[in-house]
């Protein structure tokens, strides 16, 4: 088996974080007898520094082209003054329209050895176990008219949400696809008291669940159910939201499992090829230290083993050793560790060797 994947290392703990969930699919492919072609691009600031742009033509055309793309981060104070297209990013905002990756598939799941990290109570979180799919190509982020017009007292700044019928109801089919293949319940954000997207967003995943007879369905708004997640997030399954709603709410659920670096994400569209990347930035103050949690892009290199290539066995050989070295205190400083960033990706890429060993009879 061959696959091409690309990789964007980005700005400031992205190569870092990268570089470590590359060694782990290196070992694991390695072990599996597939080659992976890896090739590197610019985004974000480092493509602004070098070619006036956060997202170059070479780089989304070798993404296209690609299996899978992983991408680091992108982002920090040196390009914090640009604004409009030139903004870091705009680049990701584009290559996630370009590529057609409308759902984004964002686990969490509190791992038992840190469900005193948080700062709710350990009673809380014990037993979270959930995935939030945020629509990704549509509604504020993309909605025209938007931007600013006037000078002084009499500027005005617009943003537009905007969603199509269509557009709902594919970001709401796989979220109910992967209710079925969970716990079979499946809650849908939406705002319809105020906003009439929110009405149509309702209306169009009403009316799919008659589709998912195995899957109950609640509607919740987005307010109330922010609430919610933070008292009792082990109650959730599966989340579908817009994309605004939905990026709030799967940034406010990492302090569910206690570090912003724990959790991966994948997006993904009609075809094999997704975007993976941990949810987290940038982290310039951490960049070049050695220190960066390396967890969220490693479970999203096991994303993409099991989304774009198929291989679920190499996926939960990573996640089961990740389990593993979480257990035994592989920490990083975030988590109250002191473990480097390649120490942990070592660690995780030797406990799915022996796991892969253990399950196969092979001699890793």
């Amino acid at each position: 088996m061959k696959a091409d994947v690309v990789v964007l290392p980005g700005d400031g703990v992205g190569p870092e974080v990268v570089n470590a969930g590359l060694s782990v699919l290196a070992a694991v492919c390695d072990a599996a007898d597939i080659r992976v072609s890896v090739e590197v691009h610019p985004i974000g600031g480092r493509a602004i520094d070098d070619f006036g742009t956060p997202l170059p033509d070479e780089t989304l055309e070798a993404c296209k082209a690609a299996d899978a793309v992983l991408l680091g981060a992108v982002g920090g104070p040196a390009w914090d003054h640009l604004r409009g297209e030139q903004r870091c990013e705009a680049g990701l905002l584009r290559l996630r329209r370009e590529l057609d990756v409308f759902a984004n598939l964002r686990p969490v799941k509190v791992h038992p050895h840190l469900a005193d990290r948080s700062t709710l109570r350990s009673d809380v979180t014990t037993g979270t176990d959930l995935v939030i799919v945020r629509e990704l190509t549509g509604g504020a982020y993309f909605g025209l008219p938007r931007g600013r017009t006037g000078t002084g007292p009499d500027e005005i700044a617009r943003d537009s949400i905007v969603y199509s019928a269509a557009e709902i109801e594919r970001v709401a089919r796989v979220a109910f696809k992967l209710a079925q293949s969970r716990r079979g319940q499946l809650i849908s954000i939406d705002k319809a008291n105020v906003l009439f997207t929110s009405q149509l967003w309702r209306e169009v995943v009403s009316a799919l669940a008659v589709e998912y007879p195995d899957v109950a369905l609640t509607h919740e708004l987005v307010d109330s159910f922010a609430m919610r997640l933070v008292r009792e997030p082990a109650t959730v399954d599966v989340v579908v939201a817009e994309n605004l709603f939905g990026d709030i709410l799967s940034d406010e659920a990492a302090v569910l499992a206690g570090s912003l670096g724990l959790l991966p994400s994948a997006s993904l569209g009609a075809s094999d090829q997704g975007l993976y990347e941990p949810i987290h930035g940038s982290a310039p103050r951490l960049a070049g230290r050695g220190i960066a949690n390396p967890y969220g892009t490693i479970l999203s290199v096991a994303m993409l083993l099991r989304h774009s290539l198929h291989r679920d066995d190499l996926a939960l050989a990573i996640e089961s050793a990740v389990d593993v070295c979480i257990t035994e205190d592989v920490l990083t400083a975030d988590l109250g560790g002191t473990t480097g960033t390649d120490a942990v990706a070592d660690a995780v890429a030797r406990e799915a060797l022996r796991h892969l060993g253990a399950r196969t009879g092979a001699p890793w």
